[in-house]
């Protein structure tokens, strides 16, 4: 029999997808944030960001982004961009946790730009796929916290050709596919399949 604890642990990571969003910082430069607070129904998707955070600040002025996901050989480009911000001044939340002013998010990641088809904000070359998006609504959280959940539409889908589905050329193999996982703060990858899943099959009928 399994024993439970009744714990306090500061922050609920219990696994999700570490997202490197791009925008358009209001000189017409480029921003780029990773972030792990995502969750994704159909072709809508939630972020839990800081409406201080300059992400969030050119996603509500310019009302799109790219979501860039990282594969796990992406980390070390993720590391070079933990403590920095677009924000100048710092936010002096920010500041006291190390933060820094950077302009040049691409240039210190060592990543490339490339354009997007919808939105004006770039893309990301190393990372396997590419999410244009646009801003639907901003929805208030935790009051009065600075945090909110950014409702957005996926619209553009680019994704690297060597992770389709050989018979199924609009699907990703989930066989190919190791995204870059938070849990808990650190770190992960994903471990081999270990059954095939009747919760949501991708060919047959949904689930109701």
């Amino acid at each position: 029999m399994t024993t439970h604890v009744e714990i306090d642990p500061k922050i609920l990571y219990f696994g999700s997808s570490v997202v490197l969003i791009s925008t358009i910082n209001e000189d017409g430069t480029p921003n780029l944030a990773p972030m792990s607070s995502a969750w994704w129904l159909n072709r809508s998707c939630m972020l839990g960001l800081s409406h201080k955070s300059q992400t969030a600040q050119n996603m509500i002025r310019e009302g799109e982004c790219v979501l860039n996901l990282p594969s796990i050989d992406l980390i070390p480009a993720i590391e070079r961009l933990t403590l920095l911000t677009g924000r100048n001044p710092v936010p002096e939340s920010k500041a006291a946790r190390g933060y820094r002013f950077e302009a040049d998010k691409f240039g210190v990641s060592k990543l490339t730009p490339l354009p997007s088809r919808e939105v004006m904000a770039p893309r990301v070359q190393q990372c396997p796929i590419h999410l244009e998006a646009k801003l639907v609504k901003v929805h208030p959280f935790e009051e009065p916290s600075s945090l909110v959940a950014l409702e957005v539409r996926i619209g553009k889908i680019h994704v690297a050709q060597h992770l389709t589905m050989k018979d199924h050329p609009n699907y990703v193999d989930p066989s190919k596919w190791n995204p870059m996982i938070m849990n808990f703060c650190e770190y992960f990858g994903l471990s081999e399949q270990l059954s095939n899943s009747r919760l949501a099959p991708v060919f047959g009928p949904a689930a109701t």
